[in-house]
C-alpha cells in the first residue's frame, strides 16, 4: 500500500492514466465486432468468395479467442503477481497490451492474427483487477468506489467514442487502421502509468495457492456462471451487430458506427444506473435487470428488420447488459470472502467467457444457415440461462442461511 494519502492532483493523474488503458482495452475488445466483414474479406478471401456469411462466422473466432485469453489470463496473472509492487505490474501489463496489439496490426494471416488476439486478451482481466486496487488506494478511504468507477469509465467511453471511430477508420482505410489507433492508445497509457502511478506495494504474504483458494467457494462458481452465461447473451448480439444492421435491416455500412455509438451510450448510462440499483437492493436489481435484458433481446429479434426499432432495442440491450454488470461484480465480491483481488479479476474472466460463448454460438447459427437474426435468439436463450443460475444461487444461499439459523 502507499505510505500516505496521494495528493488530489497526483491521484487524478494516476486515475486518468489507468483510464486511458481501460479505454484501449474497451476498444481492442469490441472494435473487431464492427469490422468482421472487412477482416473476413481480407484474411479469409477464399471463404469470402464462397460464402460471405460463413466467412464472417469464421472471423468471429477472433472475438472468441480474445475472450479465451481473458479467461485464462485473469486468474493466472492476478494470482501470480499479487505479491509484487502493483505500480510495476500495471506498467508491465500496459506494455504487454501494447506489444500484443501491435502483433494484430502487423501479422499477415488469419491464423497468426487469431493467435495475437489470444495473447492480447491475457493481460485484460489482471489489468482491471489490479488497477481497481491501485485506484481505490490512491483515492483513499471513503472514495474507493469513485476511484474504481473512474478507471472503468474508460471502458464505457470506449464504446461511445473509440469503437465507432475505430470502426469508421476500419471501414474506410482498412481494418488494420483501427489497430493503429489501439496501439497508440496503449503506448500512451504505458507512458502515463510510468509517469503518474505512485509506488504501490503488493502483498508479499499472498501465494498463488492462497489466491486460488477462491475456487473452493461454491457461490463463487455460481456468480461466475451468471456472468459467463447471462452476459453471453449480450455478446451474441454485439458480435454480429454489423451484419444485423446491413443484412437484416438493409441499412448502408456507414450506419454501423452510428448504431455502435448508440449501443455505447446505452452501456454508459446502464453502468451508472446499474451501480446505483445494486447499492439499493442487489438481488432485486440482478433479477430485474436480467429480466430486462431478456425482454430487450426478444423485442430486438422480432423487430430487427426495421432500422428504427433495431436502434431502439440495441440501445436497450446495451443498457440492460451494462447495468447488470455491476450487480454481478458486487455479487461476486460478496461471496468471495477474503479473496477480493482475484475476485475482481475473475469477474472479467466470467464476462469474457460470455464473450467467447456468445460469439461462438452466434457464429454457429449463422454458419448453419439460420440467418443473421439467429444470434439474437441465441442471446435470449443465454440470458434466460443466466437468470436461472441467479435464481439457483440465491435459493441455495437462503436455504443455507435458514439451516444456519436453525442450528443457533
Amino acid at each position: 500500500m502507499t505510505s500516505s494519502p496521494t495528493p488530489r492532483r497526483a491521484a487524478t493523474g494516476a486515475l486518468f492514466a489507468l483510464a486511458v488503458g481501460s479505454f484501449g482495452i474497451g476498444m481492442t475488445e469490441f472494435v473487431v465486432m464492427g469490422l468482421l466483414p472487412e477482416i473476413a474479406r481480407e484474411l479469409l478471401p477464399s471463404a469470402w468468395a464462397a460464402s460471405q456469411a460463413d466467412a464472417i462466422a469464421s472471423a468471429g473466432w477472433l472475438i472468441t479467442l480474445y475472450a479465451l485469453g481473458v479467461v485464462i489470463g485473469a486468474p493466472t496473472i492476478a494470482a501470480s503477481v499479487a505479491k509484487y509492487p502493483r505500480h510495476r505490474v500495471m506498467l508491465l501489463l500496459a506494455l504487454a497490451l501494447t506489444v500484443c496489439n501491435a502483433l494484430t496490426l502487423f501479422l499477415p494471416t488469419f491464423e497468426l492474427v487469431a493467435a495475437s488476439r489470444l495473447l492480447a486478451g491475457l493481460p485484460h482481466g489482471a489489468y482491471f483487477g489490479i488497477g481497481a486496487l491501485v485506484a481505490a488506494d490512491v483515492m483513499g478511504p471513503g472514495n474507493r468506489a469513485k476511484g474504481v468507477a473512474f478507471v472503468l469509465t474508460g471502458l464505457t467511453v470506449a464504446n461511445v467514442v473509440g469503437v465507432p471511430l475505430g470502426t469508421f477508420l476500419g471501414q474506410h482505410l482498412g481494418w488494420r487502421w483501427a489497430f493503429v489507433l489501439v496501439v497508440a492508445i496503449f503506448a500512451a497509457a504505458t507512458a502515463l502509468i510510468a509517469a503518474t502511478v505512485p509506488a504501490h506495494a503488493g502483498e508479499p504474504s499472498r501465494t498463488i495457492r492462497a489466491e486460488l483458494g477462491v475456487f473452493r467457494i461454491g457461490q463463487v462458481w455460481l456468480a461466475l456462471g451468471i456472468g459467463a452465461v447471462g452476459f453471453g447473451g449480450f455478446f451474441a448480439v454485439y458480435t454480429y451487430v454489423a451484419p444485423l444492421v446491413t443484412e437484416v435491416a438493409g441499412s448502408p455500412a456507414w450506419t454501423v458506427p452510428i448504431v455502435l455509438v448508440i449501443l455505447g451510450i446505452g452501456m454508459t448510462v446502464g453502468n451508472l444506473i446499474g451501480g446505483h440499483l445494486a447499492d439499493v437492493n442487489l438481488i432485486r436489481a440482478l433479477f430485474g435487470l436480467m429480466g430486462l435484458l431478456i425482454l430487450a433481446q426478444a423485442l430486438l429479434a422480432l423487430t430487427s428488420g426495421w432500422i428504427v426499432t433495431l436502434v431502439a432495442f440495441v440501445f436497450l440491450v446495451g443498457f440492460a447488459s451494462s447495468a447488470v454488470s455491476p450487480t454481478i461484480q458486487t455479487r461476486l465480491m460478496d461471496v468471495a470472502g477474503d479473496n477480493q483481488s482475484i475476485a475482481a479479476a475473475l469477474n472479467h474472466s466470467a464476462l469474457n467467457t460470455g464473450n467467447a460463448l456468445g460469439a461462438a454460438l452466434g457464429g454457429a447459427v449463422i454458419a448453419a444457415g439460420l440467418g443473421f437474426t439467429a444470434p439474437v435468439w441465441v442471446g435470449l436463450a443465454l440470458a434466460v440461462g443466466g437468470l436461472g443460475i441467479a435464481v439457483l444461487s440465491v435459493a441455495l444461499e437462503r436455504r443455507s442461511s435458514r439451516r444456519a439459523e436453525a442450528l443457533v
